[in-house]
């Protein structure tokens, strides 16, 4: 797969993800969770999602532990919502950097990529 693709998919993955975690899942486990960035591999057999988990270490053990439950689940989703040939593996990993500064940069610039993908 093509970078410019790779990246589509990483982005339509996101979007999905984060729709379904923070709106359709009942787990209150997962309240707490933002996913921030999805990178789909070139062979698109494996996503490896970042995510923002608020509250304290055990809180954040227990959303990991919830996210990695609902594994299955979440690919099925993505299967039946996206166009894929391969639907990557989920592989969930929390964000070493979850400070509000880098946050606020993170969408800005993602605000900015969809603007201009919308304008094109």
């Amino acid at each position: 797969m093509d970078e410019r693709r790779t990246i589509r998919v990483s982005e339509a993955v996101r979007e999905e993800l984060a729709e379904i975690i923070g709106f359709e899942l009942d787990d209150p486990r997962l309240l707490g969770v933002d996913v921030t960035e999805v990178h789909v591999s070139p062979d698109a057999r494996y996503a490896h999602v970042t995510v923002v988990v608020r509250g304290d270490d055990h809180q954040q053990n227990q959303s990991l532990a919830a996210l990695e439950h609902a594994r299955h689940y979440l690919r099925h989703e993505l299967a039946a919502r996206l166009s894929l040939r391969r639907v990557p593996e989920l592989h969930f990993e929390p964000d070493k950097n979850p400070d509000a500064d880098t946050r606020i940069e993170f969408l800005l610039k993602r605000a900015k990529k969809s603007r201009s993908h919308a304008e094109n």
